[in-house]
């Protein structure tokens, strides 16, 4: 898991400084409405792709038992759904600039689309590189596509080509990922399918499945609803904000959670220590989580004005509220992982019905009643404390059996690091510094600095301990190559 972690976590933090390079050029040649254009077409393509994935990819990496035939019958199910669903958007892309009344969206779901059919034709040669574990080649192949397509996008964007620019890097990158796991590990596509390979994973695949679907609704109702009923420019502000909270949020969970289904469904008939495990993993994405939704808070404003530039400005009130939901968000995002390394994707999908109804049900509220992207967030806020709450009570008490005792024991430390990050943030707020890089470089110092203290003091990590194991493993991993080398 530590090697795996490693690896995605070049992979993240590298993308990061790529996707903040990219999108703060792009945000400022490009309008707030046409980003809210490419998001709505976005998410209907996101919801299209759980049809293709049907659950698959992570029932190919959790049954360890399935021949390379029963893969290639897979895979030849994989492209006739592509192909199926592809064509299924293709035609409807007049429909969906009509409901939303742009023209341009036909053209931008009909260029989508390839993204559509090569995401599907990439879903079990991607899931046999997750499954056999290959993390440094995700992150080379990844960082080199984030790099080309922006690199692409930001060339076209400066040439004239406007809102068409935010479609280069999907189709490219799904293309170009598709092409190099296809040669890594390559499928036979057979005409005539054989559904017996289906059935073995239909189980596991089948609430996986149901789960997304149900997830895709938590996750992207908010942004449709605005579309229709707010403003696309309105779209635009709360995408940007959206994806702006998400990206340190998803620097932390998705160097950790990609790693833990591969790594820990080895111990899906051991119960007690797979609990073990995740109360540790817990304890880490706490005392990284907690203090870091309440820097976002603090540093929203610098953090908009410095990336986005000044036409941004009414994105910064839904990025701070949605910030608190930082906490709580990566505790949540890694649950699937467990409960698909215990086998449990049946209750997966039923604790997704519950939380998606939470979820529907505070962005509906917020439509009818109050109409502005900040109560969308403010409602984002509420429905997360809610659906974290029934979360933890299935998986803890049904599917790992375990008491939530010890969970809660590890955030303990974490939560009174928040609070007086928290303090110390707000004090900064009343000192008057002109300049907003001064002021978030002071901001982020500082929280390390007090974040430090509390968690080497209290005794929550030895971080000190941490670092100096980590210097002295290097420099014997250089003597032994030395010797080596020596030796030979």
């Amino acid at each position: 898991m530590i090697t795996g972690v490693f690896w995605t976590s070049v992979q993240r933090y590298s993308g990061i400084v790529v996707q903040l390079i990219v999108s703060a050029i792009l945000a400022r040649l490009i309008s707030p409405e046409d980003f809210g254009i490419v998001a709505i077409a976005t998410v209907l393509i996101s919801f299209l792709a759980i049809f293709a994935d049907m659950g698959i990819a992570p029932a190919i990496v959790q049954h360890k038992n399935l021949s390379q035939n029963d893969l290639n019958h897979i895979f030849s199910i994989t492209v006739y759904g592509g192909l199926l669903l592809s064509i299924l958007f293709f035609l409807s892309s007049y429909s969906i600039s009509a409901f939303y009344q742009k023209e341009s969206l036909t053209f931008i779901c009909r260029i989508l689309s390839i993204n559509l059919l090569f995401a599907s034709l990439n879903i079990v040669p991607n899931a046999l590189v997750t499954k056999n574990k290959e993390f440094k080649f995700i992150a080379q192949r990844t960082l080199f596509f984030q790099i080309m397509s922006g690199s692409i996008a930001v060339l076209a964007a400066y040439n004239g080509l406007g809102i068409y620019s935010l479609l280069i890097s999907p189709v490219f990158t799904s293309i170009g990922v598709f092409v190099v796991n296809y040669f890594k590990y390559r499928q036979h596509f057979y005409v005539k399918v054989n559904l017996y390979p289906i059935k073995q994973i239909f189980s596991f695949a089948a609430f996986q499945f149901l789960f997304s679907f149900m997830n895709y609704f938590s996750r992207n109702l908010d942004k449709l609803i605005i579309g229709k009923y707010l403003t696309l420019t309105d779209l635009g502000y709360y995408e940007k904000s959206y994806r702006l909270m998400m990206l340190p949020l998803q620097s932390v969970t998705q160097v950790i959670t990609p790693v833990m289904h591969p790594v820990l469904s080895a111990l899906q008939d051991n119960r007690n220590e797979l609990a073990n495990k995740y109360n540790q993993i817990i304890k880490l994405l706490a005392t990284i989580g907690f203090p870091l939704g309440i820097v976002i808070f603090f540093t929203a404003k610098e953090i908009i004005l410095i990336v986005f530039g000044n036409q941004w400005t009414n994105a910064i009130p839904a990025l701070q509220i949605l910030s608190l939901s930082v906490p709580i968000q990566i505790l949540l995002s890694s649950t699937g992982s467990i409960f698909q390394s215990a086998g449990r994707t049946n209750w997966l999908f039923y604790t997704g019905v519950i939380n998606t109804l939470i979820q529907v049900t505070g962005f509906i509220l917020a439509a009818l009643f109050y109409k502005t992207i900040e109560a969308f967030a403010w409602f984002w806020d509420i429905s997360c404390v809610l659906t974290v709450l029934s979360s933890y009570f299935f998986l803890y008490k049904i599917v790992l059996c375990s008491s939530l005792r010890k969970m809660l024991k590890g955030i303990i430390v974490p939560t009174v690091n928040a609070f007086l990050v928290a303090i110390v943030l707000y004090v900064i707020d009343r000192l008057n510094v002109e300049s907003i890089v001064v002021m978030l470089t002071f901001k982020i110092v500082l929280s390390v600095i007090v974040s430090y203290l509390i968690i080497q003091y209290s005794h929550h990590f030895d971080i000190n301990s941490l670092i100096k194991k980590y210097f002295k493993k290097q420099k014997n991993d250089k003597l032994f190559s030395e010797k080596n080398k020596k030796n030979v």
